[in-house]
């Protein structure tokens, strides 16, 4: 079993298809349920710890805004405990605010730059390119030991 990190990491389609190959997938809403079911949370309803932010240092620069640290301190330490790496590209669901869209081109860094196990697919527009879609990545996680 192998801890896969999903990209985009809001994607509960590629986390089950991972989980249902046997391996663990690392992705936003995994995080997102230990922070809800953690019961000391500080600064309700914010869902934010004074040590959030701090973690998000070890990954964006103090300059960077605060918003990509918040988001940092959530994916990077998924990025941190990930032994391999899916990566969809051209995903029309990752629209958002300039924060989003610096965070998302640090997340595909790290991962890249991490150099585990991984791979890059663009987002399939018809059946056929879905077909392959699912396959490549059913062939890719076979392969992880």
């Amino acid at each position: 079993m192998v801890k896969v990190i999903v990209y985009p990491p809001t994607s509960t389609i590629l986390a089950d298809l991972v989980d249902r190959m046997g391996h663990t997938p690392l992705v936003m809403a995994n995080e997102i349920r230990k922070k809800i079911d953690t019961p000391s949370l500080e600064s309700p309803p914010l869902n934010i710890t004074p040590e959030d932010p701090k973690k998000g240092l070890k990954y964006a620069a103090v300059d960077v805004p605060s918003g990509v640290r918040g988001r940092m301190s959530l994916i990077g330490p998924m990025i941190d405990e990930a032994e391999a790496a899916i990566i969809v590209e051209d995903n029309n669901c990752l629209v958002g605010c300039t924060g989003c869209a610096r965070t998302n081109e640090l997340t595909r860094l790290l991962i890249k730059i991490k150099g585990i196990p991984f791979i890059e697919l663009k987002y399939p527009r018809d059946d056929g390119e879905a077909r392959r879609f699912v396959h490549e990545i059913r062939m890719f996680l076979e392969g992880l030991k």
